[in-house]
């Protein structure tokens, strides 16, 4: 087998890897930034223009703050209204939980 040859199989095996490879998993922290801070701000307080525009509550708010983990869960998850669409089937229901936890811990 000449030199070239093995180069050639050597790149195909390696091109093949790295398409099977699974896509990178981001944390809670990023997919927050990517996917929830547009309208509710990178602190949660609804303050962006799109979440001035669509009355975006803090989560700091009295109201945000009455419901427990599995209700904020839910919006996450199924959404809420026209203006938020649920996220589970793109980010997964173990995704949905750790952004909630993170979107929780955010601080006053």
């Amino acid at each position: 087998m000449n030199r070239s040859m093995l180069l050639l199989g050597l790149i195909s095996m390696t091109s093949m890897s790295l398409l099977a490879a699974p896509p990178l998993q981001k944390d809670a922290k990023q997919v927050y930034l990517d996917k929830c801070s547009v309208c509710h701000g990178e602190d949660g307080k609804g303050q962006t223009a799109k979440g001035k525009k669509l009355k975006v509550r803090s989560i700091h708010s009295a109201e945000v703050q009455k419901m427990t983990p599995a209700q904020l869960l839910e919006v996450v998850l199924k959404g809420k209204g026209q203006d938020m669409d649920g996220f589970e089937k793109e980010l997964g229901a173990e995704m949905c939980k750790k952004v909630t936890e993170y979107m929780l811990g955010l601080p006053k």
